[in-house]
């Protein structure tokens, strides 16, 4: 969900809170950024004869990519709603026997043969609200039992960075400051860009998994203003080519965190900025824990 936050509603439609509804997956169909590159990274990865695990499915379409591809897939989703649209969405693909739809938890599913690779789209801005930490370590814990080792997984890699920002939080006269997303691609006229951003987190979902989402970094100013929110940006670099560099990436909506207080910047000034919350967390948890000061 690159721009908005569909799970925010889903208690409120009586799903469970990191459930989304079915009515908001049309928004990442539509999402052209993800859905390019996703297919361009599955037609990197993906060849003909190949097994692949879809872990959380949702409509079927990254199943739908690898089939296409030449691969057997099982696609596994637990919402009796969206599974229910994913099987009739696969069932008018010339595709449909290639991929084996299982109502299940991802976080308890283990294939009965070895996978090739491993698709998990689970993922919020920051890695908050949604399970893909939860889901794909205790694929792994489960996978490593029976086979012994690892397929490849896609998305293969995440980079989070923060950056102070000022945000326009106020609506014809009247002021909230509250979360929001911004689309990574588009020009935000209300957003200030008070220093550069910088990474505060790395890793490969083959490696060791992170337990928490912290940053504790140091800025330079290089515009004056009111340091008054964070910035969060989430790039998962999807498949990392083999035959040449780079990366294919799928770079998330920008998420904008409200500072609980304020600071007034001048430019050259050295700032510091901290937070900390673990995978899977609630927006509000990196907002209680979020703060910036002046380095003296």
């Amino acid at each position: 969900m690159s721009i908005s936050d569909p799970s925010l509603l889903a208690p409120h439609l009586g799903a469970p809170a990191d459930v989304i509804p079915i009515q908001y997956h049309a928004q990442m169909l539509a999402d052209e950024h993800r859905m390019t590159s996703f297919e361009e990274a599955i037609n990197e990865v993906v060849k003909p004869g190949m097994r692949v695990v879809d872990l959380g499915t949702g409509t079927g379409v990254l199943s739908y990519f690898a089939a296409r591809r030449g691969a057997t897939v099982t696609a596994v989703e637990r919402e009796p709603g969206v599974f229910a649209v994913a099987r009739a969405a696969l069932a008018h693909t010339e595709y449909r026997d290639a991929v084996q739809l299982v109502h299940a938890d991802a976080r308890d599913f283990v294939p009965e043969e070895p996978a090739d690779v491993v698709v998990c789209e689970m993922l919020h801005v920051g890695l908050l609200r949604e399970r893909q930490i939860e889901v794909i370590g205790a694929f792994k814990d489960g996978y490593r039992k029976r086979f012994g080792s690892l397929p490849r997984f896609l998305p293969e890699a995440c980079v989070q960075a923060v950056q102070p920002v000022q945000q326009d939080f106020t609506y014809h006269g009247y002021t909230v400051p509250a979360p929001q997303f911004q689309d990574a691609f588009a020009v935000q006229p209300r957003t200030l860009e008070v220093a550069e951003p910088q990474v505060f987190q790395q890793f490969f979902y083959g490696d060791d998994l992170p337990t928490e989402c912290a940053a504790d970094l140091e800025f330079e100013v290089s515009r004056a203003g009111t340091l008054n929110a964070i910035r969060i940006v989430t790039k998962n670099l999807l498949a990392i080519r083999a035959q040449q560099p780079g990366s294919i990436d799928w770079l998330m909506g920008y998420l904008i965190l409200p500072l609980a207080v304020p600071l007034q910047v001048v430019e050259g000034q050295p700032v510091r900025l901290s937070f900390h919350y673990q995978p899977g967390d609630e927006l509000d948890v990196t907002m209680r824990s979020a703060r910036a000061e002046v380095v003296r």
